[in-house]
């Protein structure tokens, strides 16, 4: 069935503007395949957002995301924004446009490919025993949500300055993102690893006390608990241990980029933040990378791979999907890399815009 969809397209800053052309042309060849047509609409957010309209979020773009099908991100932030007031931020824009469209559960596949092997920094006998993994992290509660401020001391402490962030989670949140936790593992190896440190915190108490009555509903499922000290080393001692890891929006901000380093490069994975619709928001998990910008150098196979996941999670197009993470692999298997990937069996090394270019051709070219 021939169908058109609507994308809102969101380049934000520093590398976001190289790679997310990319993942257009490529979502345009698979369009071309395969009969769909895509729709993108361009619209700002982040600090070029912020210099053009004096917010990081506009409304204007608030209102082509809830009226798309999908959303596509590159990256947001950059030093030029670092000393505005934090609710200017470019990264406040990207929080307040996952609260406005209800997206809690962030899913962000850790996976190690066949032909980059040597590029993780693992020893060999570990990478030979695979690395497959999903981490789905809470996204819309937590710490980077709760409350926050300043306090100037007083009397013996007097023009001191104390600063505080507040971890805070109701079991309803915990619940639901549990529940996408647990159904993300019974479509897997139904396996679930979940993350706290609820030998101090009150709040991952909690949190375990929720993940074990929900675990009630899926009994086929495997669940552990893990401190997340303890899953931050196992990533490295032994991560085919994982299968689906479930954790709240700071442990899973920090351990799944310890999980897409494991796997060779941050710039290989994508990911999904979706809510209680198919509508999602897509974006490669590595930030802006300022350093890197304008020299063509960038690796485009992250926001390439989270169209891939848009496809499939939003549009259904699993065969559309597939086609993309084969054409990946096969691009990759031919020795083609960006120059963040070192593995020792590299071929040709090319720049952002060859890199969506083979990409394509490898799509046009599969039987």
């Amino acid at each position: 069935m021939l169908m058109n969809y609507t994308i809102a397209v969101i380049a934000g800053d520093g590398v976001g503007v190289e790679i997310v052309p990319q993942a257009l042309r490529v979502l345009e060849t698979v369009g071309s395949r395969f009969g769909h047509t895509f729709d993108f609409k361009h619209v700002l957010m982040g600090g070029c957002a912020l210099d053009v309209t004096g917010s990081p979020l506009p409304q204007e773009t608030i209102d082509a995301c809830l009226a798309s099908d999908g959303v596509l991100l590159g990256a947001v932030g950059g030093p030029k924004w670092d000393n505005v007031p934090s609710d200017l931020r470019p990264e406040s824009g990207l929080l307040t446009l996952r609260s406005a469209m209800g997206l809690y559960a962030n899913i962000r596949p850790a996976i190690l490919f066949e032909p980059l092997k040597s590029a993780s920094p693992l020893r060999a006998d570990i990478v030979d025993q695979g690395i497959d993994m999903v981490i789905v992290r809470e996204l819309t509660g937590g710490i980077y949500f709760g409350k926050r401020g300043r306090i100037i001391g007083e009397g013996d402490s007097e023009g001191s300055v104390e600063a505080y962030d507040t971890e805070c989670y109701s079991e309803e949140e915990v619940r639901r993102i549990a529940n996408v936790a647990f159904q993300t593992a019974m479509i897997r190896g139904k396996k679930l690893t979940s993350i706290d440190k609820a030998n101090v915190l009150e709040s991952s108490r909690l949190w375990r006390e929720v993940t074990h009555e929900v675990a009630q509903d899926y009994p086929e499922v495997e669940v552990g608990d893990m401190l997340v000290d303890n899953a931050a080393m196992q990533l490295v001692r032994n991560p085919s241990q994982f299968d689906v890891i479930l954790a709240n929006n700071i442990f899973g901000d920090i351990l799944s980029d310890e999980a897409a380093m494991i796997t060779g490069s941050i710039g290989m994975l994508g990911s999904a933040s979706m809510g209680d619709t198919k509508r999602g928001l897509f974006e490669p998990i590595h930030g802006s990378a300022p350093d890197i910008a304008q020299r063509d150098i960038a690796n485009p196979i992250a926001t390439i791979l989270s169209a891939a996941m848009m496809l499939k999670y939003s549009f259904g197009l699993f065969e559309e999907s597939a086609s993309i993470e084969r054409a990946v692999d096969a691009v990759l298997a031919a020795g083609i890399r960006t120059c963040d990937i070192q593995d020792g069996s590299t071929t040709e090394t090319v720049g952002t815009n060859q890199m969506g270019e083979s990409i394509c051709k490898a799509i046009e070219t599969q039987r």
